[in-house]
């Protein structure tokens, strides 16, 4: 059976990510040469072609949109094990938490509270993700658990306890056609152009057109504020509002979860009590 270094799966996964030698060069601290020539040895022992090059271009083959999804999986496997031995072997350990600015839907001191009135509480580190990354923090061994939305959140290795049930909002800019409507359809944003949220897959409306790329909501503000999309958000995501823009509640938009997520494989007392003091919380807000 051909093995697969961890060296190699970084540079494979760096340029996947990058489409780019240059730039996953840069990013790895390599040169260039060796870069490609690593990912050509990689190729041939592994008998299958992962990336399309040219001059001009680098795209990924089925096989390689294969290795980077699962080549990401065990990158975080390798560095999670390596976090969690040292941790095991922390007697003072503190719980780190990581949440989008913002993207607690309100609930995060309520959570503290109640956590804090267990015996056996922790410190609580809070870290702050991005808009698509949260989920890797606790797959990798970064953070213990997250507050994260599905369905957008990738929620792959983890288990996760859900927090509170919400419906969508359209975010407008005050001029457009819709703005004037109490509540909105997903039908009435038939043909509108919703934002791409970098590494998240399509969530929008089934018939919207996908708009530009944005990685966070204030990227996705600027462009609405600008006439080049609307969005289509969980409830909590939209407040407080920028005051040069209106929501509007899409009744018959799929719901949206605030979850809070732990890996599938973690059993330790530190992250299930504080699992059951979010969920007290959550049911009495």
């Amino acid at each position: 059976m051909a093995e697969l270094e961890t060296r190699e799966l970084e540079y494979f996964v760096a340029v996947a990510e990058e489409l780019h030698f240059g730039h996953a060069a840069a990013r790895l601290a390599i040169a260039q040469p060796a870069l490609s020539k690593a990912l050509r040895r990689l190729e041939s022992r592994l008998g299958v072609k992962l990336l399309e090059r040219s001059s001009r271009h680098v795209a990924l083959t089925p096989a390689g949109e294969a290795l980077l999804h699962h080549g990401r999986h065990a990158l975080n496997a390798v560095s999670a094990a390596a976090e969690k031995a040292r941790r095991a072997g922390d007697r003072h350990d503190h719980l780190r938490l990581v949440i989008k600015p913002g993207g607690d839907g309100n609930l995060l001191s309520g959570i503290l509270a109640s956590y804090a009135g267990r015996p056996d509480a922790r410190q609580v580190d809070i870290l702050f993700g991005g808009a698509t990354d949260r989920a890797d923090h606790v797959r990798d061994g970064r953070a213990d658990v997250a507050l994260l939305y599905a369905p957008f959140d990738d929620m792959t290795g983890l288990d996760h306890e859900t927090l509170a049930v919400e419906g969508r909002v359209a975010i407008l800019p005050p001029g457009h056609r819709l703005a004037s409507r109490s509540e909105v359809t997903l039908a009435d944003l038939a043909q509108e152009s919703l934002p791409r949220w970098k590494g998240v897959r399509w969530t929008g409306a089934p018939e919207a057109r996908p708009g530009p790329e944005v990685a966070d909501a204030a990227e996705a503000l600027q462009m609405i504020r600008l006439g080049r999309t609307i969005a289509l958000l969980p409830r909590s995501l939209a407040q407080p509002l920028h005051p040069d823009l209106v929501y509007r509640p899409v009744t018959d938009a799929p719901t949206s979860e605030l979850v809070l997520a732990w890996a599938q494989d973690d059993r330790r007392q530190l992250v299930a009590s504080f699992v059951a003091a979010a969920a007290d919380a959550a049911r009495t807000a």
